[in-house]
């Protein structure tokens, strides 16, 4: 299994929320899937995960600081990183004028597509988008990508 999934829904892997059992299990490491992010997600998921530390009742420093070095060491075992490059940042500019997506978003997708198509390719399995945005999702969608919604995974 080949697994392309945006910030939205890794971060529920480091901190408790809707649907972070489901994603915790499916991005465990296993020798038969692939989990692919875009380098830029690093930035994104260490914002939400300090976002989630200053919000109000939010979680502790503790708590933040061991996810930060747990995401940051399986960022380096576990997630094939992306590096985005001018055609995914072009591509992901078209997809905004086609579907309803914040400029972030249509890098993700565009990102996933990317792999999707070398995947595909070379005759490998294609790849499952996972994200926690309803209009991420329906843009991955329409593009032809397998997706799922980690909130639909209580």
């Amino acid at each position: 299994m080949n697994i392309y999934r945006d910030s939205s829904a890794v971060v529920k892997r480091y901190a408790p929320e809707i649907g972070s059992a489901w994603m915790k299990n499916i991005l465990t490491p296993a020798t038969d899937k692939s989990v692919f992010m875009a380098m830029f997600a690093i930035a994104e998921i260490a914002a939400a995960l300090n976002a989630k530390h200053r919000a109000p009742q939010g979680i502790l420093t503790t708590e933040r600081d061991e996810a930060l070095v747990a995401f940051g060491l399986h960022c380096n075992r576990e997630y094939l990183l992306i590096q985005v490059d001018r055609i995914m940042v072009d591509w992901a500019a078209n997809l905004t004028g086609q579907y309803r997506l914040r400029g972030y978003d249509a890098i993700h997708l565009a990102t996933g597509l990317t792999i999707h198509k070398k995947l595909i390719s070379a005759g490998l399995s294609p790849v499952l988008f996972i994200a926690a945005d309803k209009d991420l999702l329906a843009a991955a969608n329409t593009e032809g990508l397998a997706t799922d919604n980690p909130n639909n995974h209580p």
